[in-house]
């Protein structure tokens, strides 16, 4: 078996020996240049299965190697070699189509991972894997539309590269499924996928949460810790609802993203990780960077790439076989028959704009075949809000439902039940205005998200 070939190109020759040496330890085969006009009749001698490229050359850019690449080897990932801290190149890098980035001085554990990542990859391309698991796990992204058929193509070509990918779409659309396919369509997918919700983990808890501790570092740090970021380790780390992040916290996920590296609280060194980050939010982010709630740098380091999933309205055709795929899997776990929509529940969803889109549209449909008679569904079984406000809630905002008013407190309910009923109008109320994102909702009532999260469950509230 012919071992796999390398080619680096940088005018510091030490650079060029160092990983050489580096990659013929890992049985690489390396060929090694400096200037552009050699890699190019470098690369037309030869196919390699990787590339490292300088970003400044004596007679060009490292921005040229890639478009070459990219134009007539599009199998082969090519990583750019950065000077330190330059996050604009390695980020244009990126945009261009660069699988990865190495900046100087190079970190040999980091760049060896690097390699084993980027060699997988261009395996996967040569082979087809990567289309046939294409294949596989898009099958849980339902939808036959322009737009899903968009995101489907979209999905795997992000999944060809290391590229932070910023997820962008209202509550309930499914980032965090797109999320994980672009992991599992991927050379990673062997790794973990670590998801986070940014906005559940309580401030002063972050910095352990993501970094780790070690023993004796505070009051209660009983154990060593490790953090999400170690735990993500050879995989993808997607941090959901991102903008949720409190100042202090940008800053330092900004330098373990940017270094490659974290230190644990009470740790002296810190941790090479090797870690793909993928995040989303249903917020604006561009907006809250201009209002200085969200740092400028974080966000052009985890938007070089953004991916727009649309909301349910905007693709009504894909609602008949989003609620056949969700009825059949209800049907799945209660071991009940597969419940049918009548005509009149097929027309009801169809004029319905779904404010809190597929999540929503899940809840809906496991409530109606809870209600239901048999196992077909009526329009009265869905029991979707009416959306025009009532005569005496005329100060609700056109176009969404007036929250119903509590039942006065009687003899027969109770100052108890009147309490919840209030208690429950209001939930109900501030998820509906916060399209069902939990956080957001919390932040409205003005409670903490676990707050929030113990309500739900007493008063029974999906």
């Amino acid at each position: 078996m012919n071992p796999q070939t390398v080619l680096v190109i940088d005018d510091e020759r030490d650079i060029r020996e160092l990983l050489t040496i580096t990659l013929g330890r890992m049985d690489l085969q390396v060929d090694a240049v400096g200037t552009v006009a050699e890699a190019r009749r470098a690369l037309a001698e030869r196919s390699y299965d990787l590339c490292f490229t300088d970003m400044r050359l004596p007679d060009g850019t490292g921005h040229e190697i890639i478009e070459l690449i990219a134009a007539n080897h599009p199998d082969m990932p090519v990583a750019m070699i950065t000077a330190y801290g330059n996050v604009d190149a390695a980020v244009n890098a990126l945009k261009a189509g660069a699988f990865d980035f190495v900046s100087k001085p190079v970190d040999i554990q980091m760049l060896r991972g690097l390699v084993r990542t980027a060699l997988r990859l261009a395996e996967e391309r040569r082979t087809g894997a990567a289309a046939a698991k294409t294949g596989d796990s898009g099958d849980r992204l339902i939808g036959d539309s322009a737009a899903m058929q968009q995101v489907r193509s979209t999905i795997g070509k992000l999944a060809r590269n290391q590229a932070p990918v910023y997820i962008a779409g209202e509550s309930g659309v499914g980032k965090e499924l797109v999320a994980r396919l672009i992991h599992e369509q991927g050379p990673r997918a062997s790794g973990p996928f670590v998801p986070v919700n940014c906005g559940a983990i309580p401030s002063e808890l972050m910095e352990s949460e993501f970094f780790g501790h070690r023993k004796g570092s505070f009051t209660g740090a009983s154990v060593d810790k490790e953090g999400l970021f170690q735990a993500a380790q050879g995989g993808t780390l997607f941090l959901d609802e991102v903008a949720e992040l409190p100042l202090h916290m940008q800053v330092k996920l900004l330098r373990a993203i940017q270094e490659k590296a974290v230190r644990p609280i009470g740790g002296r060194d810190e941790i090479p990780v090797d870690v793909r980050i993928l995040s989303a939010t249903h917020k604006n982010l561009g907006q809250l960077v201009e209002q200085g709630q969200f740092r400028q740098d974080l966000f052009y380091r985890i938007n070089v790439i953004e991916l727009r999933v649309p909301p349910l309205r905007e693709r009504r055709g894909d609602v008949p076989q989003l609620s056949a795929f969700i009825l059949k899997a209800l049907a799945g776990k209660s071991g009940e028959s597969i419940g049918q929509l009548s005509p009149s529940a097929r027309d009801a969803l169809d004029a319905y704009d779904f404010p809190g889109n597929v999540r929503e549209l899940e809840n809906v449909l496991e409530r109606a075949m809870a209600m239901c008679d048999g196992s077909t569904i009526e329009a009265v079984d869905l029991m979707l809000p009416q959306r025009s406000a009532r005569p005496s809630q005329e100060a609700a905002t056109p176009g969404q439902q007036a929250a119903p008013a509590p039942a006065a407190a009687s003899a027969n309910g109770g100052l108890d039940d009147y309490i919840s009923n209030l208690e429950r109008t209001a939930i109900v109320k501030a998820l509906e205005e916060s399209r069902y994102n939990k956080t957001a909702a919390a932040r409205k009532l003005g409670i903490t998200f676990r707050a929030l999260r113990y309500k739900l469950k007493k008063l029974g509230i999906d």
